[in-house]
């Protein structure tokens, strides 16, 4: 008997995306990250492809690539976010499927995706073959070869689906094992009954299909799986691989394969440091004589399928009535308030699918007008999705628009069908209340698609979505339903040009390149700048053009803003004033700000471009947060200077005090804590750590018995010091004074209790030992170098060959 075991990681998150700025906004409850998508990274993302083996002891022996020995998929939109915002991590993952191509004799691990986590049974015909090939496109582009195998949503199946990826050439996918409907040996005429407790689930099927195709179905280990999301296994990596060993049938001839399948976000997420108990099973499984890693691939190819099946259609492996989590009632849900209900399901689906119709008929009435074949060009235009280069729109557009055609017209059109599409985010219904932030988001895909409608046809369908929404009832009685929520979180949100426009004028007054500069997924292009400074105050006057880079329309502007210290702003801002009024405005505006007159210059902001001001708060929320945080650590640095005046002053006094016994008052304790916190601060943030500062600083801390601020804060720029220092090394490596001073370092901040993130700093160090040539030996051979490099590795926790014992 053969034995395989394939470990398969579903990873996936929530778009997050405002639905017009196309970026990740500050989510203050992912403190201290920006936001969940980052947070989840540094948890569980960026730990899976450098992930820790402990010895004994717990101290670091190897570090492995997870990806690289498992099945895994990532949703589109997460890959998306991942290559434009942790590049490393994106980077790892495709290293991983290349490694292992190797691995497993030609299969990559990763598989394909539906595009938009869309509920596949639910949608109609079109979004279900969109999704699938938008899925395999996407793949393509970012792991450069074909996907073998693809997940569903949710697992959520029918045969049509089915059908249309084996139709795009897709060999396999994974489904819960209460999907099975029935199975039986190929060749026999006889059907057997099965459910998720009888199904062999160490073996593959062949479904056979209406259309004549056939596509293989892995159906996973429920209880295995169920027993790393929610029993705790990840606790104990040898207990998580002694118990996929469990799972094979001593007395069962032929190969078996025990498989799971689980949210990848299990492993270092939602189970911390679970990425170290998969690390952990993966390296012991393999030292196990009578069994194999594989992925699915590898093993379809090796074994296929002795058995077919048939699934139960509309079944999914998160809601045990089949796909009614996603349209009603059920009774699935987060389990977190069980006295709320979700009859608000339905209406919004049968909101959402009124929406749909009417968004169809505009494009095919529009498309017609625009495009040779608008389907097909949907079909397409996820290559403009995933790079929006002008050269390769402009092939896009070559090969599908009619000739003479606005390109903001057929941009517009294909963006409403991509957020017609988004709207039916699985996330949108899965928890528990219409109002929520998951809900919200598909609505915020609706409204921006209701807002594109309007654009290309003329038609407002704002007003009756709204009225159909209300019976969508929230939970939360001062809510009342899905239009309340719909007015209070989605519009607030909904932005133009004119929107962008405004906050690119207040932003002139901060930004070090004012005159050009991004705007998330605007660019923008000044025809006109002047700034004038007087103390604290400064004026701002422009002509800029803003171009979006998604829909391609611009519009011209002219604003002007004055900065009156603090957070005080008051700006104007207009779309259509005439070259001549603007350059006498300016002339009169700068002459007044000059003459320190601001009540003319007001009044003439006023005269020029109306009452209608705008102010700080219309800037959008990061930028908002950055330009209130500059003024801030302004306004701290004086805070600092009057310590320190106080620290230098009235030191001498403080320590006269302390010497006789005398009781310090509280405001100098104050005055000590808060200067030396602040040194300890600058001395971590500079370029090379001074040895000499921080042994002054700790000295300090010890002898007036004080605690440091803000650790965490502390601790990040103690581990960004300890990185510089590792990267430095990898330049110079025979640099042993540098890894001295870096051991020194380590003592130092060990005097703070301090335990600074040494994640990337490990990886390094990872990295340097494994580097080979003649330096490298050279330095192996020097006594002080190797025994300086070892200790290295104990302050950091990790434990190699080549370590000195």
């Amino acid at each position: 008997m053969k034995k395989y075991i394939c470990i398969h990681g579903h990873f996936y998150q929530p778009p997050r995306e405002n639905a017009w700025l196309e970026h990740v906004e500050l989510q203050d409850s992912a403190h201290p990250f920006h936001d969940w998508n980052e947070r989840i990274t540094a948890e569980c993302y960026a730990p899976n492809a450098a992930s820790r083996i402990l010895d004994e002891r717990g101290v670091i022996q190897n570090i492995i690539n997870n990806y690289s020995r498992i099945s895994f998929n990532f949703g589109p939109t997460l890959l998306s976010w991942l290559h434009h915002n942790e590049p490393d991590t994106y980077q790892a993952i495709l290293d991983a499927d290349a490694e292992s191509l190797e691995y497993f004799q030609g299969h990559g691990s990763a598989i394909a995706q539906s595009y938009g986590h869309i509920i596949l049974p639910l949608a109609n015909s079109r979004d279900k073959e969109t999704q699938i090939v938008w899925g395999i496109k996407d793949f393509q582009h970012r792991f450069g070869r074909m996907p073998e195998g693809m997940w569903l949503a949710e697992t959520a199946v029918d045969n049509e689906s089915l059908d249309l990826m084996a139709s795009h050439g897709i060999k396999f996918t994974i489904l819960a094992p209460r999907q099975v409907k029935r199975v039986r040996k190929s060749g026999s005429q006889e059907w057997e009954e099965a459910n998720e407790n009888t199904v062999n689930t160490r073996q593959p099927y062949w479904c056979h299909l209406p259309s004549g195709r056939k596509i293989a179905i892995f159906y996973y280990d429920g209880e295995a799986s169920q027993a790393v999301a929610f029993n705790n296994i990840l606790a104990n990596g040898s207990a998580f691989a002694e118990r996929l060993l469990s799972r094979f049938v001593d007395d069962e001839s032929g190969p078996q394969l025990v498989h799971i399948a689980t949210d990848g976000e299990s492993y270092g997420h939602h189970h911390k440091h679970g990425d170290m108990a998969l690390a952990y099973a993966l390296n012991h499984i393999e030292t196990v004589p009578d069994a194999s890693l594989v992925n699915y691939g590898m093993y379809l190819e090796e074994h296929p399928p002795e058995y077919e099946t048939e699934i139960f259609e509309n079944s999914s492996w998160s809601c045990v009535h089949g796909v009614e989590r996603w349209r009603a009632n059920c009774g699935c849900n987060t389990g977190g308030r069980p006295e709320w209900d979700q009859n608000w399901r339905k209406p919004l689906r049968e909101s959402l699918d009124w929406l749909r119709g009417h968004l169809i008929r505009i494009y095919e009435k529009v498309g017609k007008e625009f495009l040779k074949d608008p389907w097909n060009a949907r079909q397409d235009y996820i290559q403009v999705v995933l790079n929006r280069d002008e050269d390769n729109v402009q092939a896009f557009i070559e090969k599908h628009a009619l000739p003479g055609v606005s390109i903001t017209r057929v941009h517009r059109l294909l963006e409403m069908q991509r957020h017609a599409m988004l709207m039916y985010t699985s996330c949108g219904w899965f928890f528990d209340e219409v109002s929520g932030i998951e809900t919200t988001q598909i609505m915020q895909y609706a409204c921006r698609a209701i807002q594109l409608a309007d654009q290309v046809s003329g038609e407002d369908l704002e007003i009756e979505f709204i009225e159909r929404i209300k019976k969508a009832n929230s939970n939360i009685p001062e809510l009342g339903n899905a239009a309340v929520a719909y007015k209070k979180y989605v519009i607030p949100s909904r932005i133009g040009l004119t929107q962008v426009g405004m906050h690119y004028a207040v932003a002139t007054i901060f930004e070090k390149n004012p005159e050009s500069f991004p705007v998330f997924n605007f660019i923008t292009k000044s025809e006109f700048f002047v700034r004038k400074e007087a103390g604290v105050q400064r004026l701002a006057i422009g002509i800029t053009r803003i171009k979006s880079k998604v829909t391609y329309s611009e519009r011209l502007f002219s604003f002007a803003v004055l900065y009156l210290g603090q957070h005080n702003i008051i700006g104007n801002i207009s779309k259509d004033m005439p070259r001549e009024e603007f350059d006498k405005m300016t002339e009169q505006a700068v002459a007044s700000f000059e003459k320190s007159n601001l009540g003319d210059l007001i009044s003439t902001m006023q005269t020029y471009f109306g009452p209608e001001k705008y102010t700080m708060w219309h800037l959008f929320k990061d930028e908002k947060r950055k330009v209130l945080n500059e003024i801030m650590q302004k306004n701290l640095a004086q805070v600092e200077n009057a310590f320190r005046m106080i620290y230098n002053r009235d030191y001498q006094l403080i320590n006269a005090l302390s010497n006789d016994g005398i009781p310090i008052p509280t405001a100098y304790e104050t005055t000590l804590k808060y200067v030396l916190n602040a040194d300890l601060s600058r001395a971590f943030q500079s370029e090379f750590f001074d040895l000499k500062e921080l042994d002054r600083i700790a000295s300090s801390f010890k002898k007036w018995n004080l605690k440091i601020d803000d650790s965490l804060a502390l601790q990040k720029q103690a581990g960004q010091s300890i990185t510089n220092a590792l990267l430095k090394l990898q330049e110079e490596i025979t640099d042993v004074d540098l890894i001295s001073r870096l051991n020194r370092f380590f003592d130092i901040i060990r005097e703070f209790d301090l335990s600074p993130d040494l994640y990337i700093a490990q990886n390094l160090y990872h990295e340097i030992s494994k580097e080979a040539g003649d330096t490298r030996q050279k330095c192996m051979n020097n006594r002080d170098w190797h025994q300086a490099f070892g200790r290295l590795g104990e302050n950091l926790g990790i434990r190699l060959n080549g370590n000195p014992k």
